[in-house]
């Protein structure tokens, strides 16, 4: 590595670009770590941890020796604000886990509660009194990847509703739609695989 230095386009060229690179990598994986722990995806969380500590005895320590000079720090640091920025990105566009959905709303909401129980979701309806006058909460557990499909419907049916998004670690029991590629699989296979249950 003292050689590599001794050449001045590797010292302030190649060496502060895979200073940052190497460290949005490492961040990265450690932030989208810490958001699967907090949703409880245990077998996901412990794989980026091993890489994310690999990557860091591996690359990140050995550049780590050779910082002689405050221009790899900034290198350094603004790999580690990218790192946070590009892992929080990645992550959004993972879809995994569970998220609750509460809508307020003061419009009728039964298109909406029509649209939820239409296409297989569980929903939770109830009135309420607000800072205006009654409103309608509505309240459900979804798949993340259905999320921006049912936003879109709640701005259509209700475009002045309130609503918020809040993970959720874990859930017992619900109602949740049934995939395309289960329901092929249902119609494709011999009805002794999925009996019935009958009623008490």
């Amino acid at each position: 590595m003292e050689q590599w230095l001794e050449i001045w386009w590797f010292a302030y060229l190649v060496l502060p670009v895979l200073i940052f690179l190497a460290r949005i990598l490492d961040v990265s994986l450690g932030t989208i770590r810490i958001l699967f722990v907090a949703r409880g995806v245990q077998t996901l969380a412990a794989l980026l941890g091993f890489f994310e500590v690999f990557i860091w005895m591996l690359v990140i320590s050995s550049i780590m020796k050779n910082l002689d000079s405050p221009f790899y720090y900034v290198f350094y640091a603004a790999g580690f604000a990218a790192g946070n920025y590009v892992g929080i990105a990645i992550e959004r566009h993972l879809y995994i886990g569970k998220v609750a959905l509460r809508i307020i709303t003061q419009s009728n909401a039964d298109e909406l509660l029509a649209f939820f129980r239409e296409e297989g979701f569980g929903i939770t309806s109830f009135d309420a009194e607000g800072a205006k006058g009654p409103v309608k909460i509505l309240y459900s557990i979804i798949e993340r990847k259905d999320l921006k499909n049912i936003i879109g419907h709640v701005k259509q049916y209700n475009p002045k509703a309130f609503y918020s998004i809040e993970d959720v670690k874990k859930v017992s029991e619900g109602t949740f739609p049934v995939s395309p590629k289960r329901r092929s699989a249902k119609r494709g296979r011999p009805s002794r695989f999925f009996p019935l249950r009958k009623g008490k």
